[in-house]
């Protein structure tokens, strides 16, 4: 009996993340990456944490995790995806923002929430450098924001 092709992963954790994109704390906003489907779609993990320095100032007594931050966790989660499925372990990838579209917020979202990120490519292929992901975020099964965002990943 031979054993099956070694493929790219399903999952990234912390570890393969941080090998993938160059975020760090208190940038890096996406725990894990799982149910990731080639370059096709991927689900991001967020634990929300009242010890993120957002919080401090959004706002005082209340707080509510800002809208560009929840875009920018699923515009991670869409370039773990790629880099896990290109295999871009350890190749100093960046991602730059070109668009971002369709944006809406139907939900605050709130220190001890786990935000989930379900992103899909809606165009974009191996080699190429400008991709375009529709994702939408969601705290226990409720939408919190969802948009279309288009990205360069650049290698230089």
């Amino acid at each position: 009996m031979t054993p099956p092709e070694a493929g790219p992963s399903t999952s990234a954790d912390i570890q393969l993340i941080q090998r993938i994109i160059p975020h760090r704390y208190p940038f890096l906003l996406v725990d894990k990456v799982v149910d990731i489907d080639g370059t096709t779609s991927a689900k991001g993990i967020k634990n929300v944490t009242m010890n993120e320095p957002h919080f401090q100032g959004h706002f005082p007594g209340l707080p509510i995790m800002p809208g560009v931050t929840i875009i920018e966790a699923m515009a991670q989660t869409a370039a773990v995806m790629v880099g896990v499925s290109l295999e871009m372990a350890d190749q100093n990838m960046k991602v730059y923002f070109m668009a971002i579209d369709k944006a809406k917020f139907r939900r605050k979202v709130v220190p001890g929430d786990v935000l989930e990120m379900q992103v899909e490519t809606l165009r974009g292929k191996p080699g190429g450098k400008v991709w375009r992901f529709g994702g939408v975020a969601s705290v226990d099964g409720e939408m919190a924001a969802e948009c279309e965002f288009t990205a360069m990943m650049d290698l230089g």
